[in-house]
């Protein structure tokens, strides 16, 4: 789809918000329609809307070289503190410096009004109105489908409303994102999301000297160019996974992951405190590949979106020669992880459509139904790319076959266990799929030359108490494998560690060397100490801060508990009127610190080394 198709994406939307009123004006059965009179206040409506929403883009002709995107409803709260007076002569200067654009806006009005056919004074009151009744209700319900399936971007359950971030996906560059979405579009997506606003817990010199998102080169060793393989599994908690839980239910729990569980004993490296750093799939996406955690509102879905971003694919792919690919098997552009793929660097993607058209596998055929082709399937089409992709090469899978509504291809219904959740057999099928992907990997020349990581991108279908708990709802594997490399592997249990550390810990282990942007820290490095989970708690609109033996949870403005998370795993006692004065002062001092610094970044598009300067 080039440019104008893509324009026309998000137009059609922009259209359908705008003249919301003028629809139902027109399509509900009333013969208030024949009168002259109705006509005259529609006329007025469409004019007056249609209008505003012209001038909103040509507004955009002026403020687009200064932002760099298009506007959006934060530019509401950008200028809630100037005063009238103030606001008045801003705009009279830009009136006056732009006055040919304002000679545009008051042509294109006109045009509206006078392009809006009017009623003749006499209307004849229309015959058969059975036949009358029937036709405008049969219209509206026709109408009302096609409308919700042009403002969400498609009509498959796949699809999720598009939003800004979308526009990411038929772009080359962020800033080409103004040219596919128009002004209108961006308001109305972004009203009602909570702007990122910035604390002012402290100075700037003082947050950095607590910590820093910036990463220098941690050594002087040479650059090692393995493959990176990330694979992120639908809804993976550690619930699920036996090798985690060796002393759940008096030692009686299996899981359900005997091929995972496997891996991780002949040789991997893994965590006891791992954590995820949201709750949905387009939280955890950004977090693995891009080091950015997930606070207030998902990133997906904030004017931040459109801001320049880094991650493993760019790094990799443009500073090191890297050939990048993002493979999901659901419908292009599903979940938003397409566009994001293409923000954050990475140069192929891989999906449904490239699955259907590759002549060796059966196409829709393997569809499940309802969200994507079946895992073992497209696990095995993600080896094929692989072996034909030049080396080094940096890859990503988010597999989709654990999800709602629950269900295994036909010919396994039997095969695996059901267990307590119907999550649980679909998690056993991907593990089943996991271990074919690495059996048929393992033959390829590439395998032994390549670092597997493995991670989920949130929890699903929690059953034991301690999953239970604010901080066990962010309980993810966190899985490091190099075939090739023997001294990787190992059991971490002290210190803590979550998704946003694995593109740090990937970077360090290949001895990357420049400088990069990113929330995480190295998991192998020498100062287990530092680790920590810093996530939003969407139940309770707070956060939760997870280092040393507590865990904090946090409003925004004073912690309201703590629990000593190690020994009291369901956070029975709320000891934060006894834990150490010291230790409480240091953890809110850097977690408010990690906060500031993140709202800064978001607010002021400074997530790559070249929006730092």
């Amino acid at each position: 789809m080039g440019l104008f198709g893509a324009g026309l994406l998000f137009d059609t939307p922009a259209i359908l918000y705008t003249n919301a009123i003028i629809l139902l004006m027109f399509l509900l059965p009333l013969h208030w329609k024949e009168r002259p009179g109705y006509y005259r206040v529609a006329r007025w409506i469409f004019t007056i809307v249609n209008s505003i929403a012209v001038y909103m883009n040509l507004m955009d002709c002026v403020y687009f070289p200064f932002t760099g995107k298009r506007t959006t409803a934060s530019v509401f709260s950008e200028f809630s503190n100037e005063g009238t007076g103030e606001m008045l002569k801003i705009f009279g200067g830009q009136f006056l410096s732009h006055w040919y654009l304002v000679l545009l806006a008051g042509l294109i009005s006109w045009g509206l009004w006078k392009l809006f056919r009017p009623v003749p004074e006499r209307v004849k009151r229309p015959a058969g109105l059975g036949r009358y009744y029937l036709l405008r209700i049969l219209a509206l319900v026709v109408a009302i489908p096609l409308c919700i399936g042009a403002i969400r971007g498609g009509f498959t359950k796949a699809t999720r409303p598009i939003t800004i971030s979308n526009a990411n996906q038929y772009v080359n560059r962020p800033a080409e994102t103004g040219i596919v979405l128009n002004t209108p579009f961006s308001i109305f997506r972004t009203l009602k999301k909570t702007p990122f606003v910035v604390p002012d817990y402290m100075s700037d010199e003082e947050a950095l000297a607590l910590y820093t998102p910036l990463h220098q080169p941690a050594d002087t060793a040479a650059f090692t160019p393995r493959n990176v393989v990330v694979l992120i599994l639908e809804s993976y908690s550690k619930q699920h996974i036996g090798f985690y839980n060796k002393t759940l239910r008096n030692g009686t729990y299996q899981g359900f992951t005997p091929f995972l569980d496997s891996l991780i004993t002949a040789g991997a490296m893994t965590y006891k405190y791992s954590y995820a750093n949201g709750r949905k799939s387009i939280e955890g996406m950004p977090s693995v590949l891009s080091s950015l955690p997930n606070f207030v509102e998902p990133l997906f879905l904030t004017p931040a979106s459109l801001n320049a971003m880094s991650g493993l694919a760019r790094e990799l792919g443009e500073n090191k020669g890297y050939a990048t690919a993002f493979f999901h098997g659901a419908q292009n552009g599903s979940m938003g992880f397409q566009a994001f793929a293409r923000a954050t660097g990475f140069q192929q993607y891989y999906g449904r459509t490239e699955y259907n058209a590759d002549h060796n596998f059966h196409g829709d055929d393997d569809f499940d139904g309802t969200w994507a082709i079946w895992d073992e399937e497209f696990f095995q089409f993600f080896a094929q790319r692989l072996g034909e992709m030049h080396e080094p090469f940096m890859t990503a899978l988010f597999s989709a076959s654990s999800h709602d509504p629950f269900t295994v291809p036909e010919k396994y219904k039997e095969r695996f266990p059901k267990g307590e959740r119907p999550l649980q057999q679909c998690i056993a099928y991907t593990d089943y799929a996991l271990k074919r992907f690495f059996e048929t990997s393992s033959h390829q020349p590439w395998y032994n030359n390549t670092l597997f990581v493995i991670t989920a991108d949130h929890v699903s279908q929690q059953i034991d108490p301690f999953y239970c708990t604010t901080l066990g709802n962010y309980c993810v594997p966190i899985i490091f494998y190099a075939p090739g490399d023997p001294t990787l592997h190992g059991y971490d249990e002290q210190q803590v560690v979550e998704q946003i550390d694995i593109m740090p810990t990937v970077l360090n282990y290949l001895h990357y060397d420049l400088p990069y942007i990113a929330f995480g820290r190295n998991m192998l490095g020498s100062n287990p100490e530092k680790g920590f989970a810093l996530h939003w708690l969407p139940e309770s609109s707070s956060y939760e801060y997870v280092s040393g033996d507590y865990a904090l949870q946090f409003d925004g403005k004073t912690v309201t508990s703590a629990y000593a998370f190690r020994t009291d795993s369901t956070f029975s006692h709320n000891v934060l009127g006894t834990m150490p004065p010291a230790t409480l002062n240091q953890m809110e001092r850097q977690m408010k610190s990690v906060i500031q610094q993140y709202m800064q970044r978001m607010t002021t598009d400074r997530l790559t080394l070249q929006k730092n300067r």
